[in-house]
């Protein structure tokens, strides 16, 4: 067995003090209950707990998220659709559908994130705004992971566009610069803003060379002394070289062009063009990828990857998926200088550089807070067939194994599981059993949660399931005094034995009243008669009413005398049976034939002789197994 990585998070219980008091738990499907005990080996302790509370202690607590569950919902239908997509990507159009289907990932975590924050922003309590900007915080790192695996994993660029989609990565999750364009821009005089020259080198750090070039000009309008300068440095940026989409020339163009643009750059830097204005020089040096000028930009690169991805704008634009570790680990190492170490997201994104595609679902599955993210994307990386070749050593593949856990999450909340079910439907090996196992464990609070389990199983050939909910359903039935749907639940189920007990509840409740319920049931039994003898004597019997009421009196009669003779009929019911042929031996007709009227007496004999009838159930039975 596999060592753990780290040792597990410490879950701390209010009012609970371990040092002296022990605990109790006990494990359900998604939760714990925690309490604790008046039991001390040590020493004699109080009778009475120092905390006198059950604690719950949940296992995916993001379940419960209002905003979460959205992401759930919306993300089980793009699963599904992959799952159905699957025959149909061949060829060309198989990177681009799957494509599509990780923007449309990203689009449910962006909303969800963008919600998130909304709620974050505009919370009064502090504490619910804290837990905002945790989730907040997730979501945006689930988001930039998958961006990179995206670009990386599933569009695989090539060197050139793999440095226009790293850009796009950055411009997109490096978002301050909007914020701090907005100030400058909406000042009286940008130019002379305290915090123009960052947004201008920000612009040039993420390569959005246009907008740095706009804020150079109003620069040069407001101060003629260096207008030369900027427009010098303008023309730099308009000229840079950059494999644009859609453009035909060769990497090595490419380089050629850059080389020049390159060495254009170093000379005006040499030559001193710049020098009279130090923030045009650093803007200069910049461009030329001199690492100790992007160094001293650390406070407007923020981070790490986004140093990496300036870095190679403009030291290396046609850098080859197979060398971006080597920058990725050079960079990370230079941008902390050892005043650190890195974070689990630095982690993260090192692995996805190392095209290490096992160590990002590893260390996303321990960083995160719940197996929506890994199952998701793994599912997605496992269509792009990049996962083909990893199994586990319990028998199920990766995919398989991160979404039976994902849709157990779901199981533990009161509504979600039915996206649950669709997961397990799609996991071939363990899926089925899974499946049987947490649907057997859903609470069944009300009759239309109960059908809506009772039709998936039934949809997948559940029996021993559907007859455990049907039997279950049909007990709730009996306690709640409604034998129509008692009998119904028990007839769904096959049950015979049910059927016969509540079948023998509707003729006690006839005897006591002297009628029958739910007739709409009883006179449409059909076949279902069949399952039980008791239940059909109680079809029967009650067809016996029907005839009689028609004044169909030697029909009822045949049918009467049938019932008794054919010893399905309770011997507890006889009298009954007997009390019921007297109207038809009083009618002025002759109803019974002489060898009906012997078979009457005779029952009438057996009956008065108190002859044990084999079978009979007991009626204290019957008391003990419905309450």
């Amino acid at each position: 067995m596999e060592e753990l990585d780290s040792e597990p998070t410490v879950t701390l219980i209010p009012g609970v003090n371990s040092q002296k008091k022990q605990m109790c738990f006990d494990w359900g499907p998604g939760e714990m209950l925690v309490c604790e005990t008046s039991f001390n080996k040590k020493e004699k302790s109080d009778m009475v707990p120092g905390c006198p509370f059950i604690h719950i202690i949940r296992k995916n607590e993001d379940v419960y998220s209002q905003i979460l569950r959205k992401l759930f919902n919306e993300s089980h239908g793009i699963f599904v659709g992959l799952q159905r997509l699957e025959e149909e990507l061949t060829g060309k159009s198989r990177k681009t559908q799957l494509v599509r289907v990780s923007k449309n990932y990203r689009s449910v975590i962006r909303a969800c994130l963008e919600e998130m924050h909304q709620l974050a922003i505009a919370g009064k309590d502090p504490a619910i705004g804290r837990q905002f900007s945790i989730q907040v915080s997730s979501l945006s790192a689930m988001e930039l992971i998958w961006n990179l695996c995206e670009i990386l994993f599933i569009e695989v660029a090539p060197a050139g566009p793999l440095l226009l989609h790293l850009l796009d990565w950055v411009q997109l999750h490096v978002c301050e610069v909007d914020s701090l364009s907005a100030d400058v821009l909406g000042s009286e005089n940008p130019s002379k803003h305290e915090r123009f020259w960052n947004l201008v080198t920000v612009l040039v750090l993420q390569g959005r060379l246009d907008e740095a070039r706009q804020m150079l000009s109003k620069e040069a309008d407001c101060s003629p002394t260096s207008a030369g300068m900027c427009r010098i440095l303008g023309d730099l940026m308009r000229t840079m070289p950059i494999l644009s989409p859609g453009n035909t020339q060769t990497l090595t163009e490419l380089e050629l062009k850059w080389q020049h643009w390159h060495e254009e750059c170093e000379r005006h830097l040499q030559d001193g063009t710049f020098a009279s204005s130090p923030h045009l020089e650093s803007l200069c040096k910049v461009m030329l990828g001199d690492e100790a000028a992007l160094l001293e930009q650390k406070g407007l690169l923020s981070t790490w990857y986004h140093f990496l991805v300036t870095r190679l704008l403009y030291s290396h634009p046609t850098v080859k998926p197979t060398d971006l570790h080597f920058y990725a680990q050079s960079s990370l190492d230079l941008f902390l200088g050892g005043e650190s170490s890195p974070e689990p997201l630095d982690n993260i994104l090192m692995a996805a550089f190392e095209f290490d595609i096992h160590q990002v679902i590893k260390e996303c599955s321990i960083a995160l807070s719940n197996w929506w993210f890994v199952a998701h994307l793994t599912d997605l990386l496992d269509h792009c067939k990049l996962l083909q070749s990893h199994n586990l050593y319990f028998g199920s593949n990766m995919r398989e194994f991160l979404l039976l856990e994902y849709a157990s999450g779901l199981f533990a909340h009161h509504s979600l599981w039915q996206l649950g079910v669709d997961y397990f439907d799609h996991c071939p090996e363990l899926g089925r059993v899974s499946l049987e196992l947490h649907i057997e464990r859903i609470p069944l609070s009300t009759e239309q949660k109960a059908l809506k389990v009772l039709r998936v199983c039934e949809q997948r050939q559940m029996t021993e399931q559907v007859r455990s909910i049907c039997k279950i359903l049909a007990m709730k039935a009996v306690r709640n005094n409604r034998l129509g749907s008692a009998l119904s639940w028990s007839i769904r189920a096959k049950d015979a034995a049910f059927a016969t007990l509540v079948s023998d509840r509707f003729l006690r409740d006839y005897c006591e009243r002297g009628c029958f319920s739910d007739l709409d049931l009883i006179d449409n039994l059909g076949p279902a008669m069949m399952l039980s003898d008791r239940l059909t004597f109680l079809g029967k019997y009650r067809e016996f009413h029907r005839l009689y009421g028609e004044k169909r009196f030697v029909d009822a009669a045949s049918l009467l005398l049938s019932l008794m003779t054919s010893q399905i009929a309770p011997r507890s019911f006889w009298m009954t049976l007997l009390t019921d042929a007297l109207p038809l031996l009083e009618q002025k007709q002759v109803i019974f034939s002489a060898e009906q009227t012997y078979e009457l007496m005779r029952c009438l004999e057996d009956l008065t002789s108190e002859r044990p009838v084999r079978g009979e159930p007991d009626a204290q039975q019957l008391q003990a197994f419905c309450f």
